[in-house]
């Protein structure tokens, strides 16, 4: 069994956390990875009503602890986004793209750790000034919003940088990704791409097999539905979803998209077509080739990683 502060003081079955992905992770999907022995998240978007947290928490709450996920930079508009939030009364509070410092001693008042996400060695050191319990080294290789450097040289720099525990985000999909990082000193995966075809996610069937589809190479890394639904992300945090037409046409003319009346309408008319509406998924979608339940998924990484690290340490030692 591996022993790390997520199994050792958290009281996980493995170390696994599913990531908050807004509008993918409900409460359904939270549900099935903590009984699976990992940790499950809810994703609240920036537009989220506070019965939506409090409905989706009772049921996340069915499967044991779970986590909900905010967006630092939605809070100075949207201050009841915390107050419902730590009202839920999660396990855990992840607070990411942006600085957490206001909101930390909040969550810690309610006796709820925190998590947040980072992108660079400054952003590790501002999340561990403001005191928080664990940091998610999230590589550009992740589904949604993310940032600009690699998972491997990223989580190597914080993990050199801060002595909170770490866990790695971005491109985890298999039992050999979960046991790279483990190797490589992170305290689990926060794992999200590798649930979307889960029937427990907020997917269609439409969109399961867009995902079943796509390869490792259709990805791309862009502001363009950020823009198309005036939403206020910052410029740092494009999001990576899977290619399409649309996309395509105004990747990289997201100032002309914006002024484009009839290009706003074409995308909200079309959100069942994928080939205007998007599917945030990162580049490890190649690696998920069928739907399988959720607890499959968890319980397939944690069992096999443990039997990989065996073998590996076992090959590498000579003793083989």
């Amino acid at each position: 069994m591996i022993h790390t502060p997520l199994t050792r003081d958290w009281g996980l079955r493995y170390p696994i956390i599913g990531a908050p992905m807004a509008g993918a992770a409900d409460g359904r999907l939270a549900a099935a990875v903590s009984s699976a022995g990992g940790l499950g998240m809810i994703g609240i978007g920036s537009q989220a009503s506070n019965g939506f947290i409090h409905e989706q928490a009772a049921v996340a709450r069915q499967g044991g602890k779970f986590g909900l996920g905010l967006m630092v930079w939605a809070l100075a508009d949207r201050p009841e986004l915390l107050e419902a939030a730590v009202a839920a009364r999660p396990n855990l509070l992840s607070l990411s793209f942006g600085d957490p410092t206001p909101y930390v001693p909040v969550c810690h008042a309610a006796g709820i750790p925190v998590a947040v996400q980072v992108h660079s060695q400054a952003e590790a050191r501002q999340a561990e000034r403001a005191g928080v319990d664990l940091i998610v080294a999230q590589g550009t290789e992740a589904g949604g919003h993310t940032g600009a450097v690699a998972t491997l040289p990223l989580l190597q720099v914080v993990l050199d940088t801060v002595s909170v525990p770490v866990v790695a985000a971005g491109g985890i999909a298999t039992p050999q990704g979960l046991a790279a990082v483990l190797a490589a000193g992170a305290a689990g995966a926060w794992i999200g791409t590798a649930l979307l075809a889960s029937p427990e996610a907020a997917h269609n069937a439409t969109a399961q097999a867009r995902l079943l589809a796509a390869d490792e190479t259709e990805t791309l890394l862009t502001h363009v539905f950020d823009c198309v639904q005036g939403l206020a992300w910052p410029e740092e945090y494009p999001g990576r979803a899977l290619r399409n037409d649309f996309a395509a046409r105004w990747h990289g003319q997201e100032e002309t998209l914006m002024r484009s009346e009839q290009a706003i309408e074409e995308f909200h008319q079309g959100r069942g077509d994928y080939s205007v509406g998007f599917i945030y998924a990162g580049q490890s979608v190649g690696l998920v080739r069928q739907v399988r339940p959720a607890a499959d998924v968890i319980s397939t990484l944690g069992e096999a990683a443990e039997q990989w690290l065996s073998r590996r340490l076992t090959i590498l030692s000579g003793q083989d």
